[in-house]
């Protein structure tokens, strides 16, 4: 697959690196992409727009408007036309602002309002690229679904010798091709997804229940589906509809999910882990329903089997475990718990307290910690927008890189 026809955004830093920017435009140009340059007010003390404009044919944008004429430039819809994105040079400044949601340039903006693939190629001194601020600013532009392209290791502009150069204008072209090209990410991968919840059988007519729709797992089973990977669905009693190239297993009580996903899970590279399993089962069910003849009535409960624990401990080294806590106080440290006792690899935390998040919304607001320790924080979104920062998590952890 070529770039001909794409629609390119660069967006230019300021850096001394700016100058490689110049011969990447004329390799996509001469690939037949229409090439948009926007730059920061500091890119253009390093390389005029007039050189980039010139070589990319378009006029370069810098501020949301132009002061003599009054034209706006739409960051909107600069964003929602791009086939991709580049942030190149992309320095520990601006690395910062996107990072964190901070809106102060066009560029910014621009990259706030994008729909497609964001690629961004960083450009520092040595001691500035590993700085623990900067490598978390990495952390969190990848978790958010950007793509890295990796600094080179060389001479630096301060003299110094080491990682933080900007790759070759060649390596990022290459680079471009390459991603759009490749096969989904997930292909070739198998994918175990509970989802639901578990009804616990009183009598013929009644049960134990909880309030879970399935919602969550199902956009987790349809977006694994979309990048490749081969789904197979174990759900609850619910109504939503199987999702496309999935296999649904339907089941009832916590005692059928225990069983199909024994059957399933060592077959699987990736488990995730989102029903809402019941935690206590009836000791004994009525063989006959239950009449309404005492004013008080009792049934005694015993727990169900701890399906997450139970395949944590028999999980591989070279399989990825994810679990779901929704809790109603001390969350982190309730999910972290969690997290250790049933040897996950991350847990997807939902408060009670979020508005919008939770049982039977269409929205969810989650909290996602991984085992080292490191905590990443949502917005409320749609749960296939959730459902698709989970997966961009999954896609980037190092359990299926080495594979």
């Amino acid at each position: 697959m070529s770039l001909a026809e794409k629609n390119i955004v660069i967006s230019v830093c300021g850096s001394i690196a700016a100058y490689k920017i110049a011969h990447l435009t004329r390799l996509l140009v001469k690939e037949k992409a229409n090439v948009q340059i926007i730059m920061t007010k500091e890119a253009a003390e390093f390389i005029t727009p007039l050189t980039l404009s010139t070589l990319s044919n378009n006029p370069v944008l810098i501020d949301y408007y132009d002061a003599k004429t009054g034209e706006w430039n739409n960051h909107v819809q600069i964003g929602l036309e791009a086939d991709l994105i580049l942030i190149a040079p992309a320095t520990a400044n601006t690395l910062g602002k996107l990072a964190n949601g901070i809106c102060d340039s066009l560029l910014a903006a621009v990259y706030l309002s994008a729909k497609c693939p964001v690629f961004f190629a960083p450009a520092m001194d040595l001691d500035m690229w590993k700085h623990p601020a900067t490598q978390n600013n990495i952390r969190l532009l990848i978790s958010y679904g950007n793509i890295l392209i990796p600094p080179g290791n060389g001479s630096l502009a301060s003299g110094l010798v080491g990682e933080g150069r900007l790759a070759e204008p060649e390596e990022i072209f290459d680079f471009l091709i390459n991603s759009i090209s490749k096969p989904l990410p997930l292909k070739g991968k198998r994918a175990l997804v509970t989802a639901g919840p578990t009804y616990e059988a009183i009598d013929p007519v009644r049960f134990i229940g909880n309030h879970s729709s399935g919602k969550m797992g199902y956009a987790l089973a349809e977006q694994l589906g979309k990048l490749g990977a081969q789904v197979t669905l174990i759900s609850g009693p619910t109504a939503l509809k199987t999702p496309e190239n999935v296999t649904r297993i339907d089941i009832t009580s916590a005692q059928d999910m225990l069983h199909a996903v024994e059957e399933y899970y060592s077959k699987s590279d990736i488990m995730v882990m989102s029903a809402a399993v019941a935690d206590y089962t009836p000791t004994e069910v009525a063989t006959q329903k239950i009449k309404k003849n005492e004013e008080t009535f009792s049934i005694s409960l015993k727990k169900t089997i701890d399906i997450l624990a139970t395949i944590g401990t028999r999980k591989t080294e070279n399989q990825l475990l994810i679990g779901f806590a929704l809790e109603t106080n001390n969350e982190i440290e309730n999910a972290k718990g969690k997290l250790a006792r049933k040897n996950l690899d991350f847990i997807v935390l939902n408060s009670m307290q979020d508005k919008g998040a939770g049982f039977a919304t269409d929205t969810n607001k989650i909290t996602i910690i991984d085992n080292k320790g490191h905590i990443l924080e949502y917005p409320l979104k749609s749960k296939d927008d959730v459902a698709k920062d989970i997966c961009n998590l999954i896609v980037h952890h190092p359990i299926l890189k080495q594979k």
